[in-house]
């Protein structure tokens, strides 16, 4: 399957699981109960919802039918009841996108900018993503909360860099910082929908996603769902082997200037029990973890980051 015929599978699938998630009583069409053939919504219904006709948008779903309008894809969303993340998902995976995207990958570094960026936190918990969900940086709060088992100056090194989703899903360690593990197993593999979206030529995405497929059973069933997240506020509880169990929010923030990266910085109510158990995870993390500099990360590195 060359590439074009591969991302309208992919399109097509989107269609096809959303289409499946909906009932006629969701989009105001009648529900005529047990005569009813098929799960969720007829392809005859999306079409007339979306005021398409039903061949051409049998053709979109099996992915024979490539660059379709933005309005036709906006119909289309609108029809399935789409929310945000999923419309821009939508509109990545068409063939319009792609006509525009840049095929050139971004080049993960992290810039003095970024550095100064992680210190005006000061000591809540942070960390920088890549896109394919590499740990780029953290402070020595955010190591100590998210990963404080592993190796402090591992994003350091481009081939030990940490792996959130990885972490999600193989890291028993991480998965029993969440009591709530499949909500955040839900997020993870929705931030991973994007990202394919977004970067659609990735070798190193595709290795990551086709390693969590064969490792584990529960990421698999997750991501056939083809589900995305937008990354922006989740709120979680977090049981932390030190300081006991807290309700925070974790803020994700796009870098200005850094395609691709986002600073994931956590909160806790003011006042709050769990926001003492922050302040107290900072006060007992032994030494700062610094932030890389252009002294210890080799640019070459940073031209070739690892998804490790």
């Amino acid at each position: 399957m060359n590439a074009t015929a591969h991302e309208g599978s992919r399109l097509g699938e989107f269609l096809s699981t959303r289409r499946a998630g909906l009932t006629p009583t969701d989009v105001g069409l009648p529900q005529y109960g047990d005569r009813r053939r098929v799960r969720g919504l007829r392809r005859e219904e999306v079409a007339q919802l979306a005021g398409v006709s039903e061949a051409y948008y049998i053709r979109l779903e099996q992915g024979t039918a490539l660059n379709a309008s933005a309005q036709v894809l906006d119909a289309l969303a609108t029809a399935l009841l789409l929310d945000d993340a999923e419309r821009r998902h939508l509109h990545s995976l068409s063939g319009s996108t792609r006509r525009t995207r840049r095929r050139r990958l971004p080049i993960e570094r992290i810039t003095p900018a970024m550095r100064q960026l992680m210190a005006a936190f000061a000591d809540a918990p942070v960390i920088l993503l890549g896109w394919r969900s590499d740990v780029l940086a953290w402070n020595h709060t955010g190591h100590a909360l998210f990963a404080g088992h592993l190796d402090p100056d591992s994003p350091n090194h481009p081939a030990q860099r940490p792996n959130t989703a990885r972490l999600v899903f193989l890291d028993p360690h991480t998965r029993e910082l969440y009591p709530d593990w499949p909500k955040k197993a839900r997020d993870v593999v929705g931030k991973l929908r994007l990202a394919v979206g977004d970067y659609p030529d990735d070798p190193r995405l595709a290795a990551l996603i086709g390693e969590l497929i064969m490792r584990s059973p529960e990421f698999a069933a997750l991501w056939a769902e083809h589900r995305v997240r937008a990354w922006d506020l989740a709120q979680y509880r977090m049981h932390h082997p030190t300081v006991g169990t807290m309700d925070v929010l974790q803020h994700s923030l796009a870098v200005p200037g850094a395609q691709g990266i986002r600073l994931v910085a956590v909160t806790a109510e003011p006042g709050s029990a769990s926001q003492t158990a922050l302040q107290l995870l900072a006060q007992t993390t032994p030494g700062r973890t610094p932030v890389p500099t252009s002294q210890n990360a080799p640019p070459a590195a940073d031209r070739s980051p690892s998804t490790a």
